[in-house]
């Protein structure tokens, strides 16, 4: 089972965020992929990715239009950028494609 580890975050920090996370977080059973996703929001950072997460991520995916807060932490990851409405509009196509 492949694992991935997702930042979700939009320019407000609202409603795209939450609702992108939670479109990979329904999908991922469906693709047999075990994902957590962290949300960077109005909020601030909600579900925090440990080390030991981004440890054993397969994959990182940044769902994201701006630029996400500690991104240091993921260097050297096979790190993949979508953009947020890919997620929004297509999440099947976005896990057929980034997730195999």
């Amino acid at each position: 089972m492949m694992k991935i580890v997702a930042v979700t975050a939009c320019p407000t920090g609202i409603a795209h965020t939450y609702m992108a996370a939670d479109a990979l977080v329904k999908a991922a059973s469906k693709f047999n992929v075990q994902i957590k996703v962290e949300t960077q929001g109005a909020m601030g950072i909600e579900n925090p990715l440990t080390p030991v997460d981004i440890t054993h991520a397969d994959r990182v995916l940044i769902v994201s239009d701006i630029e996400i807060e500690q991104a240091g932490r993921f260097e050297g990851m096979n790190i993949v950028k979508i953009p947020i409405e890919d997620v929004l509009l297509n999440v099947d196509k976005v896990f057929l494609v980034h997730c195999r």
